[in-house]
């Protein structure tokens, strides 16, 4: 008699599909573009690309995001100019299991700035009209607390 056959280990189902870059179809690819997020492997598949215009994929009308909730796009990468702005994994855990943050994070109002942070060309501009709002603010400042607290308690 053969052995059971045995399901994909948790380990292997919990992996996202690897995409193909879309310009050369040969490799994975490793890179979104910016405007219109087609996905690439180099820094030559992304110049073949760039010799034709792309369209900036424009988000769909706001809708009531009590019933809805637009997805996530995790494969999204995120450059950092100096390495200093990264927090450690230990920080990031503390702030994710921070009841106070997740409760926060509940509010419509505070959901849409972050949103619009996200999806903004200028974000820095939106960063600093966020900041004008008190229910960023103070999501902001119990952030930075978080940070501070297990920044001392690692020293």
């Amino acid at each position: 008699m053969g052995k059971p056959k045995k399901g994909p280990s948790p380990k292997e189902s919990a992996t996202p599909p690897k995409k193909n870059c879309k310009v050369c179809e040969k490799a994975v690819s490793k890179y979104k573009c910016p405007s219109c997020l087609i996905p690439y492997c180099s820094l030559v598949c992304f110049k073949k690309h760039k010799e034709t215009p792309c369209v900036k994929q424009v988000p769909a009308p706001e809708t009531d995001t009590s019933t809805s909730t637009s997805p996530i796009d995790v494969d999204r990468p995120c450059y950092v100019d100096v390495d200093d702005d990264v927090l450690p994994q230990s920080q990031l855990e503390c702030i994710a299991s921070c009841t106070e943050i997740r409760d926060a994070l509940k509010d419509e109002d505070l959901q849409k700035l972050i949103r619009k942070i996200d999806c903004s060309a200028d974000t820095r501009t939106e960063l600093d009209k966020a900041m004008e709002q008190e229910v960023f603010r103070l999501f902001t400042e119990k952030i930075l607390s978080m940070v501070n607290r297990s920044g001392d308690q690692q020293l």
